[in-house]
């Protein structure tokens, strides 16, 4: 008899194990009739407010009108340059071309953060911002960032988008820069039960540009002083984010046991990770790996009953929207390296230590059968 499946996500485990809790908070949301803004909005900006030590959290529509919206906040526009990355998910780079400016891709660290090296190669004069992104909730080194800002006149907008609750040297994502965009889409660590984001910031007017954009620029129902669009979160996924607020942190923790027994089982030989830093907590949104057999490991596993993903399989600069930038394959040899090696594991919350070990087993045996055979590779 086969094994039960392991899913690289379980979002059906999530919601049985709310459903007592969480049906009758939806319920009194439902009764209330305020289902745009009202209470449960002002409640958990509040609460994440408060959670993240920031002055402001502005609740948004989805993470990418989070990253548009910190952008502009922060005066950048048409002409501007914003230095960030190519490995991350479309939206990074999509919040800078939405506002006309142009993304600048530098190249990235073994452990899939933007080098800061690289960052200060790709700096002119037109350059406005940084845009790191905390890729599978680990922390670029805002150490060097905020030096290269700081030394250049720059803003910093952190994509915060897989971060939630990560930190370095005791600050929370979302608070390392000059604003944070971060995302609550039901694959992440916390998660609404569809589309949903928010901006963090300390500057008043970026979080006000923000606030008065998310609601067509009106400062009440008759007065516009400014052209906006629709870009609310819906109370339903306020109250949501507000009760799942409450269980992250036991979230995040059994996600970083699930990533240590894969750090103590995986054999370092034959696959890379990047390893935990004394000043820094990984939250493992995902739980990335990297080998030179990444197409012929991922069909194993999915043949073994074992999901897996690639998160990101095409870089940003080498895809169709990014044409007019003129990018060639070859400019960030880091980044393309890395996007046809990485492989994430399921890594929830779900999961029991039989299901990890399941998983670290099946990697080792058929990367160290390959290792023992390379002919077998070749004919694959």
């Amino acid at each position: 008899m086969s094994p039960d499946p392991i899913k690289y996500v379980d979002i059906a485990a999530q919601y049985a194990q709310e459903k007592e809790e969480l049906l009758p908070i939806l319920e009194t949301v439902l009764q209330s009739g305020q289902y745009v803004g009202g209470a449960e909005i002002e409640a958990f900006e509040s609460e994440m407010a408060a959670f993240l030590s920031v002055k402001h959290c502005v609740a948004l529509n989805s993470g990418t009108d989070a990253l548009v919206l910190a952008l502009a906040g922060l005066g950048i526009a048409a002409g501007d340059e914003v230095i960030t990355q190519s490995n991350s998910f479309i939206a990074s780079a999509a919040a800078i071309a939405h506002l006309g400016a142009a993304p600048v891709f530098a190249d990235v660290l073994p452990d899939q953060s933007i080098d800061p090296a690289s960052v200060r190669e790709k700096i002119t004069s037109r350059t406005k911002a940084i845009m790191p992104v905390h890729l599978t909730g680990r922390v670029g080194d805002m150490d060097e960032l905020s030096d290269i800002a700081r030394q250049n006149g720059l803003k910093i907008v952190e994509d915060a988008a897989q971060a939630i609750g990560s930190t370095w040297r005791g600050k929370m994502a979302g608070v390392l820069g000059d604003a944070a965009g971060f995302s609550a889409h039901p694959l992440k660590n916390l998660n609404a039960l569809g589309d949903a984001g928010y901006l963090t910031t300390d500057i008043d007017a970026c979080a006000e540009t923000a606030r008065l954009y998310r609601n067509h620029g009106m400062i009440d129902r008759n007065t516009v002083v400014r052209w906006g669009a629709v870009s609310r979160m819906d109370a339903l996924q306020a109250a949501v984010l507000r009760y799942r607020l409450n269980r992250v942190s036991g979230i995040i923790e059994r996600r970083q046991v699930n990533a240590a027994r894969y750090r103590n089982t995986l054999d370092r030989n034959l696959v890379y990770f990047p390893e935990p830093r004394p000043y820094a907590s990984d939250t493992f949104h995902t739980f990335v790996i990297q080998t030179d057999n990444r197409d012929g490991l991922a069909q194993h596993l999915k043949a073994s009953g074992i999901d897996t993903a690639i998160h990101y399989p095409v870089p940003i600069h080498l895809q169709p929207a990014a044409s007019s930038l003129n990018i060639r394959p070859g400019a960030l040899p880091a980044t393309e390296r890395q996007a046809g090696r990485i492989l994430t594991l399921p890594v929830h919350q779900h999961l029991s230590e039989t299901d990890i070990d399941r998983v670290a087993d099946a990697v080792n045996g058929f990367l160290r059968q390959q290792e023992a055979s390379p002919e077998m590779e070749h004919n694959a």
